[in-house]
């Protein structure tokens, strides 16, 4: 029989936390206990989980007690403030923020890449940056076959890369447009609806934004590749939910389009949308609440004989971020069911 846990989500009431929760019950996740934790102002707020109710707990010294997985997705300075507790307290996090993910002590997963990574943790798995979830599900199956020496990617970002608010700023803005008032911003920098703009996360010297500095380090250390070549450019785009992204990939040698057609349609993960007569490809509302990455308009690179283009599109809050931290605990429980003597959960200090 199956270990039983307990669970316990930081965050819980934020759009990824409120989709860990619809997971955990569509996947009958092994679960004896949920508990709810979010700030104070949420504390209070009931749940609907498997039938019941549950109240939402304020995060506190001692909240970890009796938990042996938390799943968190409370921004970068919650998970550094609160999850070496949940460690120091026996549990093992996996953590939706960037606190975490160039740790070199810190394994970065993707389960449909490097599972085996999930078991070299020391309490703590990282949860890679949407956009880097969903490039690599849907690449990694080429390179497997081939190794790519150069990624050159643009990412066209949805409005649920921002969070619960900024969706509804941008419903609020169009609305607004079309009522032929001004739209004013708030949660982003600048108006979303009918616009759109370089992603509005902090520009380095380089003039590479923090959003497109963590695809490159990420794929890097995902792929266990630190010289991979790698370069981003990421958009915010009027779309409530799912990113597309457009990539570039260069080869040793020629990667003929009819092969990578082939590895894809049964890569794990991945849909292939392709119909050229309609010309009809991935777009974000067939990827919205999709647990898969569409991926389509696979073509050859016209400008260079080992190039290969792609598009793609996947639902953000979804894979991008909480289905991919439930499959983690689903890679650590099945370990823990077929190696009963060294549980992957009820010990933080795993060696597999």
């Amino acid at each position: 029989m199956p270990k039983s846990y307990r669970v316990a989500i930081l965050g819980a009431t934020g759009a990824v936390g409120t989709e860990l929760i619809e997971l955990l019950e569509r996947r009958n996740f092994p679960l004896s206990q949920l508990k709810l934790l979010a700030s104070p102002r949420s504390a209070g707020r009931t749940v609907s989980f498997r039938g019941e109710s549950l109240t939402v707990e304020a995060v506190a010294d001692g909240c970890f007690r009796d938990v042996d997985l938390v799943l968190a997705s409370a921004g970068g300075s919650i998970s550094k403030q609160w999850l070496p507790q949940a460690v120091e307290a026996g549990a093992v996090a996996i953590d939706n923020s960037s606190a975490y993910r160039l740790d070199p002590q810190v394994p970065l997963v993707v389960p449909e890449v490097n599972p085996e990574a999930a078991f070299q943790h020391q309490g703590i798995i990282a949860n890679p940056n949407c956009t880097t979830i969903l490039m690599a599900v849907a690449i990694y199956p080429l390179h497997r076959v081939q190794p790519i020496r150069r990624i050159v990617v643009s990412t066209y970002q949805s409005a649920s890369g921002a969070g619960a608010r900024a969706m509804e700023e941008l419903k609020t803005q169009a609305q607004a447009i079309l009522n032929g008032e001004t739209p004013t911003p708030s949660v982003l920098p600048y108006p979303l609806a009918f616009n759109l703009f370089p992603h509005n996360s902090p520009i380095s010297e380089g003039g590479y934004c923090q959003e497109e500095m963590k695809m490159v380090n990420e794929t890097r250390k995902i792929f266990a590749a630190p010289q991979l070549a790698v370069t981003a450019t990421c958009v915010r785009v009027p779309v409530l939910r799912a990113h597309s992204e457009a990539i570039n990939l260069e080869f040793e040698q020629p990667f003929p389009r009819e092969q990578a057609c082939d590895i894809l349609r049964t890569a794990p993960g991945v849909i292939l949308q392709e119909n050229w007569q309609s010309n009809y490809f991935p777009m974000p509302m067939d990827a919205t609440s999709r647990d898969e990455v569409l991926v389509g308009r696979i073509r050859q690179d016209i400008s260079h004989p080992c190039g290969l283009e792609l598009w793609l599109s996947g639902d953000q809050i979804r894979k991008g971020a909480a289905l991919n931290a439930v499959q983690i605990a689903e890679l650590l429980s099945h370990h823990d069911v077929d190696n009963s003597s060294s549980p992957s959960l009820s010990s933080n200090r795993l060696q597999p």
